[in-house]
């Protein structure tokens, strides 16, 4: 095997034979920070940028110390969202491809609850959950907490925001037997801090600050369009540079519907998914998109975080958005695991020039203004 700078953590030979299938050689600063005090059973709070490699910051500590002998839950780890969830259970079984008596669950909402209880049956040692269809299983009993040692907060502040302080520290107070909890945040809300206050003591305090190791090499461009010209641009951008994958950000689930529509009518391998469309099609599309089934994946911003998707070409905003906090989560899907990536947002009125200059400033970014021809040949 080649020489893998993971190893520096004294971690398995099995989780190292995983990471080096997955091509990764050098851990990024969050795994640099972190698995050292939670492979050491310590409480941590981290704040950092999303695509900087916080699932195997985790996930590699937890599987370390999970007793495969042991078939009762060990650890677990909460995400926001059904997504979000679903891509870190996939990370965690690709990190014990060589473990296969560490066995995970996927337990969120929008999924029959019948097959969750079939899979619960199987004595999971790791479950990854949303708050919401954890504390559903925990009224019906069909799992228990107490011999949990370790719980993550994926995405703090996300799940907080959203409403599910309340169930956060119900489950947190159910798990009266953990030795460390974990909470990986790209900001550090007051919510945050609250459940850190509670529920932490001496925690390992880590900021990676995105003007250092994480901030992605991102070329980013605007192009002032009519609504008509975007979906022409974007296959023409696409076939120009000889990109591969790409993921279109609108700002309703309207605009999705009407932009796929139109790519698909032009002949583009395109979906969607945005929260009217079945969680059950959701997740087809998405995989059809990871394995290259189809180019283009037009999105809302439920897909703008925690969909860990290394290898995305170019990011379009065919809206710009209304929150600059979701331009940086959006761009952030390509540029990913030290790779270098390209985003181009549509502008079409005055407010949407205001908006992305505003954009530019806060973030410190460079946006260059750059026209297309689309005229017919």
């Amino acid at each position: 095997m080649a020489e893998n700078a993971f190893e520096q953590f004294g971690i398995s030979d099995e989780v190292l034979q995983a990471i080096g299938d997955k091509g990764f050689t050098q851990p990024t600063e969050i795994q640099i920070l972190a698995i050292p005090p939670l492979l050491d059973w310590r409480d941590l709070i981290a704040k950092a940028p999303t695509g900087t490699g916080k699932t195997y910051a985790f996930g590699i500590p937890i599987i370390e110390q999970v007793d495969p002998s042991d078939k009762n839950i060990q650890a677990l780890i909460l995400a926001p969202t059904r997504e979000l969830a679903l891509q870190i259970n996939a990370d965690i079984i690709d990190l014990c491809k060589y473990l296969p008596k560490i066995k995970t669950v996927c337990l969120y909402g929008g999924q029959q609850i019948g097959r969750q209880f079939q899979a619960l049956k199987k004595k999971p040692q790791i479950v990854v959950a949303t708050p919401g269809r954890l504390l559903d299983h925990l009224s019906r009993r069909s799992l228990s907490l107490k011999n949990v040692n370790t719980v993550v907060l994926d995405e703090a502040d996300r799940m907080l925001d959203m409403g599910f302080f309340k169930d956060v520290t119900r489950i947190l107070d159910r798990t009266y037997n953990r030795v460390n909890l974990a909470l990986l945040s790209a900001t550090l809300s007051t919510d945050v801090m609250t459940v850190g206050w509670k529920y932490q003591r001496d925690a390992v305090e880590i900021l990676v600050a995105p003007e250092v190791e994480s901030k992605p090499d991102i070329s980013q461009y605007s192009i002032e369009l009519t609504e008509l010209q975007k979906p022409r641009a974007i296959m023409k951008i696409m076939k120009d540079e000889n990109f591969e994958r790409a993921i279109v950000f609108c700002n309703t689930k309207n605009k999705v519907d009407r932009v796929t529509k139109m790519l698909k009518y032009r002949g583009e391998s395109a979906d969607c998914i945005h929260g009217d469309i079945r969680q059950s099609q959701r997740e087809k599309v998405l995989a059809a998109f990871r394995r290259g089934r189809i180019r283009v994946l037009v999105a809302t911003d439920v897909a703008a975080r925690g969909l860990d998707i290394d290898d995305v070409d170019v990011v379009f905003n065919c809206d710009v958005p209304d929150e600059n906090e979701h331009y940086v989560h959006r761009i952030g899907r390509t540029g990913r695991a030290q790779r270098s990536g390209v985003a181009y947002s549509f502008v079409t009125t005055i407010m949407d020039s205001i908006r992305l200059q505003e954009i530019a400033t806060r973030a410190k970014y460079e946006i260059e203004k750059i026209t297309i021809d689309l005229k017919d040949k």
